[in-house]
């Protein structure tokens, strides 16, 4: 299965689990101890956005990042997001271009195939980060966990910078034997298996 089917489905269940989410959990919280649901879904709102903007060949406007233009039902901003990156990723010759993502640096461009791996991981982690928030339990499949595990080790390992304030991962969690593999995958990403609200 190519890199982007395996965006595909993460988007799908992306979709799934944020529009489940009722009127009265937005200010609940997440496996992302710094935001709530509502921010949590901002945050992945705008970086769909963003991401779709470097898949079209935006290389200078730093806005295209930003949480701008909600229209006040997010999960239907989600949605619309989401399907729009997907667009994007399978235009006829992106996943041999070049993404420009700033928030990650500034000053490079990665390879698209990278960018659109950097998107699956967080897409996956954050769909389990929502569905946790919701206590509505998600089994990815093993094809699409190990998919995201390659990417983690190569493009994400532990180390010192997952140390740093602000930093996108927390450092690896420990892992015992009993561990599926989708749990040793998000302990690698510092997110607690059994996390709860």
């Amino acid at each position: 299965m190519s890199l982007l089917d395996f965006h595909r489905r993460a988007m799908r269940h992306s979709v799934d689990v944020v529009t489940l989410i009722r009127d009265d959990q937005w200010d609940g919280p997440t496996p992302c101890t710094q935001w709530t649901l509502r921010q949590l879904v901002e945050h992945m709102t705008s970086e769909n956005r963003g991401f779709a903007d470097a898949a079209d060949g935006e290389t200078t406007d730093r806005t295209v990042w930003d949480v701008l233009d909600l229209s006040g039902d997010l999960r239907a901003d989600y949605v619309e997001s989401a399907e729009r990156v997907v667009r994007s990723f399978n235009r006829d010759g992106v996943p041999d271009g070049e993404f420009w993502l700033p928030k990650i640096k500034d000053s490079v461009r990665f390879p698209a195939r990278q960018a659109i791996g950097f998107h699956l991981l967080d897409y996956v982690v954050h769909s389990w980060d929502v569905a946790a928030s919701l206590g509505h339990p998600v089994a990815f499949d093993d094809d699409l966990v190990a998919a995201v595990q390659e990417v983690a080790d190569k493009d994400v390992p532990d180390g010192p910078l997952r140390h740093r304030p602000g930093a996108s991962f927390a450092p690896a969690i420990p892992v015992d034997d009993g561990m599926s593999a989708q749990d040793r995958m998000l302990a690698a990403l510092g997110r607690p298996p059994r996390w709860t609200p």
